[in-house]
């Protein structure tokens, strides 16, 4: 039975192949191009969501700033080389993933020693297919989204310090696809939901050493999502169809801390740590109101994911009053251990690589462009068979990421 209820284990896992797990972190040109070291810097509209309490530093205060853009993700085939212990061998790649995804950041006027923002982001997400047996037993389709608007407030304490806090709404959504070509009339479930509007908040801090040295943090509070929906198709010899159920999706908490240092007025160098509590997800538990169903799948499963570690270094320069050049580079861990990676969620410690391009025409207009590229290392597994069973390598595990944005002061 316990091996059965992995098949729904995903649905929490459900990612792309560039963030750790299924985070998302790059959600502005200024953060793709400086592979998300951008923090203790942040100088535009997109100070609203990552460093808050930097909106005092912000110049044109009286000036409403804005910026909205859509990030392209283009996710290559994903390669298993190996054994399960449904199906020896088990060679097979994942589907290619395109996925375009809007966003907005907002900051207001200078009220006194008050600035409030606003983000619409989607921390959280992504996909992954496979179309090949058995794979499609575990992760023909898995799909995570979360959406969340951050609304932010920044108070200056005095000419050095400033302090930041903000409310967080988040809006999940889930889709599970299982099926079995050998078995496709007694193996093919779908299931689909979403959750309700869930809260969560952030606390942020920004010191100015001198006049080009910054420190600031950052505290991001876990969000836990429930998930309800209902399941389709058939199990077995029984229709599912009309099944309703529950599952509970970790956003965990997380720490930036970020220096920015400027050697010279045109340049800003941005170094970034960031920890993310994965640890807090040590079980997947889905609730079924069928009896049977809740009996097969119901039991929890373990998880027992790790705290991760990421180290970011970004640089911006500014040509001329025109044009503004970036680049970056980070290391990202995987919270994943062997014992409990599937092939619903494929992943490893990575290498994260971008450039970026912002344009002025004018004083009030600014375009930009990023690109950002990740390679994770090569990962062999081995899963006890009371586990996923699994025993093998998994290659191949990059993504390619095109930010474009448009920013204007009114």
């Amino acid at each position: 039975m316990k091996k059965r209820a992995l098949v729904l284990a995903g649905l929490i896992a459900s990612t792309s192949a560039f963030g750790a797990a299924y985070k998302i972190p790059e959600q502005s040109t200024r953060s793709m191009g400086t592979a998300a070291a951008y923090f203790a810097s942040a100088d535009a509209a997109d100070a609203a969501y990552y460093n808050p309490a930097g909106m005092s530093w912000l110049g044109d205060k009286n000036n409403i700033l804005i910026e909205t853009g859509a990030k392209y993700i283009y996710l290559p085939r994903i390669k298993f080389d190996g054994y399960t212990v449904i199906k020896s061998p088990a060679d097979a790649q994942t589907t290619k993933e395109y996925f375009l995804i809007p966003y907005l950041h907002l900051v207001s006027k200078n009220l006194g020693k008050v600035r409030w923002g606003l983000s619409i982001v989607t921390p959280y997400g992504l996909s992954k297919r496979w179309s090949s047996f058995p794979q499609t037993m575990t992760a023909r389709e898995f799909t995570l989204g979360i959406i969340e608007t951050n609304l932010t407030v920044a108070y200056q304490v005095d000419k050095r310090l400033s302090l930041g806090a903000g409310l967080r709404i988040g809006y999940a959504t889930g889709k599970i696809k299982l099926y079995s070509p050998q078995l496709p009339l007694i193996y093919d479930i779908k299931m689909k939901g979403n959750s309700s509007l869930t809260p969560g908040f952030l606390l942020s801090a920004s010191l100015n050493l001198t006049d080009n040295l910054n420190i600031s943090t950052i505290y991001r509070s876990e969000i836990d999502y429930k998930i309800e929906g209902e399941m389709t198709g058939s199990f077995g010899t029984n229709s599912v169809t009309g099944t309703t159920g529950d599952v509970t999706v970790v956003t965990p908490a997380e720490w930036r801390l970020g220096i920015s240092y400027k050697p010279l007025d045109t340049t800003v160098i941005d170094v970034t740590y960031e920890k993310t509590f994965w640890g807090q997800y040590k079980q997947l538990d889905f609730n079924f109101q069928d009896p049977t169903l809740e009996a097969v799948f119901g039991r929890p499963i373990d998880k027992y994911w790790h705290d991760t570690n990421t180290i970011r270094v970004g640089i911006r320069h500014r040509l001329n009053e025109e044009f503004t050049v970036m680049g970056g580079i980070a290391y990202d861990e995987t919270p994943i251990p062997q014992r409990t990676l599937g092939f619903e969620l494929p992943d490893s410690n990575g290498w994260i690589y971008s450039v970026g391009c912002l344009w002025n025409p004018n004083k009030r207009t600014e375009i930009g462009l990023a690109y950002l590229y990740v390679i994770k290392i090569d990962r062999n597994v081995y899963t006890p068979p009371n586990e996923n069973g699994i025993n093998g390598k998994f290659s191949d595990m990059e993504a390619h990421l095109l930010n474009v944005s448009l920013g204007y002061k009114f």
